[in-house]
């Protein structure tokens, strides 16, 4: 599947839309997690561990939004794009998405 954040492909021909497609993921933060980061915090550096926590979240939720194109027999996602959103203190949801098309040289 190809995945890009621009609305066509070069050198591709988009031949047919399939419409929006979508993935996300719902996260919540861990308290040893916190102790550590907040640690980390008072020294300054990165704070791995959340780090870690985004990465994982970013790539569940293209995970799941190319499962759902794949179901609509798409073989390429434009216009590919993250979005958050704060779910209760502690917690926010990831989503990946973009348009599902079919792509042809």
């Amino acid at each position: 599947m190809l995945i890009v954040t621009t609305f066509d492909v070069p050198n591709k021909q988009i031949i047919k839309t399939l419409g929006i497609v979508k993935g996300n993921t719902i996260r919540a933060r861990h308290i040893g997690k916190d102790i550590m980061a907040g640690l980390r915090g008072i020294v300054g550096g990165e704070l791995h561990e959340y780090t870690k926590l985004l990465a994982e979240s970013r790539e569940q939720a293209i995970d799941r939004m190319v499962e759902d194109a794949e179901a609509l027999g798409a073989n390429a996602i434009v216009g590919m794009s993250f979005t958050t959103s704060v779910m209760a203190q502690g917690s926010a949801e990831l989503m990946a998405y973009g348009t599902a098309v079919i792509i042809e040289d």
